[in-house]
């Protein structure tokens, strides 16, 4: 019998797994190093690759027949988000554009790596990680802030916008959408900063918003969730009514009215306005956020 006294398994399984990872070297007996790969935390850029290693490309024809199902009112989406998302879908190009942009995000993401952490001397500067409270994904990625790693001198003299991290950087310049989901969210100076960056990158059409009919990558992906279930409700397969949701589930704030909206309203809030919450973390948003139901749905 064990000489443990102590019982501590509340949920079975309490350590993040990070998966399968290459492992680099030791410094000791207890200091190894592992590859692991980074999701920056707070922004969605479009997609390479989606689903898993598919091409958005054969999501062409795809989400266009889509498009036809929502006007026909098959798609189990509200009518008036299927007509936001009809005109984004019925080009029958929305992979292609979905995939083009996301190299483009990706080309620009490389050369603001390679600006910023070339030091004058040539040598590449190191990066400054901030994690999240939970600091992995459901796909054992690194949930980070991430920053170019400067000196305490070279602090001195940069402005917050100078220091900013990769990934406002990335919002700024229009190849990323703000993708804040409550509770890992920055602190308010750097909350504001952000929407205001958001905010000008989408009014004055830079990068993946010169399109109108983009679709964020997050958009991209929901809307390859609801072909599959429709897919399924045209063959008269049978759906629950749990699948017929299960394609958009995240509540949505203002966060400059404090408005929160239901999954399928998100886009009645401006792109650089949207914080998401899931449906479990609700309550304690309302309260510590001091959430309110829209305006016009009291009225």
């Amino acid at each position: 019998m064990s000489d443990v006294k102590i019982f501590w398994d509340p949920k079975g399984f309490e350590l993040d797994s990070l998966g399968r990872k290459k492992y680099i070297r030791a410094t000791d007996g207890d200091t190894p190093y592992i590859s692991t790969s980074i999701r920056m935390l707070g922004i969605d850029t479009p997609e390479v690759h989606y689903p898993g290693n598919s091409s958005p490309v054969k999501f062409d024809a795809k989400l266009k027949e889509l498009a036809g199902w929502i006007r026909e009112g098959i798609a189990p989406v509200d009518e008036a988000l299927g007509e936001y998302l009809i005109p984004r879908l019925e080009t029958g190009e929305a992979g292609t554009l979905q995939k083009e942009q996301g190299e483009q995000a990706r080309a620009y993401f490389e050369a603001l790596l390679d600006r910023l952490l070339r030091k004058e001397s040539g040598r590449r500067r190191s990066v400054y990680i901030q994690t999240a409270d939970e600091p992995f994904d459901q796909y054992g990625r690194l949930l980070a802030y991430m920053a170019p790693s400067y000196t305490s001198d070279e602090l001195a003299k940069l402005s917050r916008h100078e220091r900013a991290t990769f990934n406002y950087l990335m919002v700024e310049s229009g190849w990323a959408a703000s993708f804040l989901i409550y509770p890992s969210l920055p602190k308010h100076a750097d909350l504001v900063m952000l929407q205001e960056g958001a905010k000008a990158a989408c009014e004055n059409r830079r990068g993946a918003w010169e399109n109108e009919l983009m679709l964020t990558g997050y958009e991209f992906r929901m809307a390859v969730k609801l072909y599959n279930i429709t897919k399924k409700i045209v063959a008269n397969r049978n759906v629950s009514s749990r699948e017929r949701s299960g394609w958009i589930s995240r509540f949505c704030v203002d966060m400059t009215s404090g408005e929160i909206f239901y999954p399928q309203e998100y886009y009645k809030v401006s792109p650089y306005n949207r914080i998401f919450v899931w449906p479990a973390d609700v309550t304690d948003a309302v309260a510590k956020m001091n959430l309110k139901p829209p305006i016009d749905r009291e009225a």
